[in-house]
């Protein structure tokens, strides 16, 4: 009997597949996730995705949100849905439909090149911001957004975190609740202060 399998995946661990899903319509018979993987990993190096392609069979229909999601580039993409189309299965992306040989293959090799232009053009810009940031952060102190520094901004003193630890003998989830900070944030402030 065949399957509706789905296959969702996100670049960051805080992001959500549920969009994916909820676009998607949901009721698959089943689902495979890579989470926190970026769309520059090979599409059978990621890890469920790779389970996926151990578990579809012929006559199975896999359903993915983008196009992108098949690959990491255009030629990933194309070979990808190759294997699944030999291999019997159908694909569906969501918002295009059924992709079959022929016309669907070209139609596909086209909106993945597109992807992947896109994707260089992101890349673009976040280096060109990064770059905007760095330069105004030599020149004024802060950023072209106004914050003193390039990273992620530090929710507390790691020293005095450490400190007040080991002053006050505190667990580390009591120091996260005394310091309104998550236990790894603890963690990773405690280890650096050794």
């Amino acid at each position: 009997m065949p399957h509706r399998i789905a296959y969702y995946r996100v670049s960051t661990a805080d992001q959500s597949i549920e969009a994916q899903r909820n676009a998607m319509g949901g009721d698959f018979d089943q689902e495979f996730t890579d989470e926190g993987v970026s769309g520059g990993v090979m599409a059978a190096d990621r890890p469920g995705f790779a389970a996926m392609l151990d578990k579809v069979r012929a006559g199975d229909t896999v359903h993915v949100y983008a196009v992108d999601r098949l690959g990491r580039d255009a030629l990933d993409i194309q070979g990808t849905v190759r294997r699944l189309i030999d291999a019997g299965v159908v694909v569906d992306v969501h918002g295009l439909g059924p992709i079959g040989r022929g016309v669907g293959e070209l139609i596909l090799a086209v909106l993945a090149q597109v992807a992947e232009i896109e994707r260089r053009r992101i890349a673009e810009r976040t280096e060109a911001g990064r770059e905007a940031a760095r330069a105004s952060l030599r020149a004024t102190g802060k950023t072209h957004r106004g914050k003193e520094s390039l990273g992620r901004p530090f929710a507390a003193d790691a020293a005095a975190v450490a400190s007040w630890r080991k002053a006050n003998e505190a667990s580390i989830n009591a120091t996260a609740a005394h310091f309104a900070i998550s236990p790894a944030t603890v963690k990773r402030y405690c280890q650096s202060a050794r």
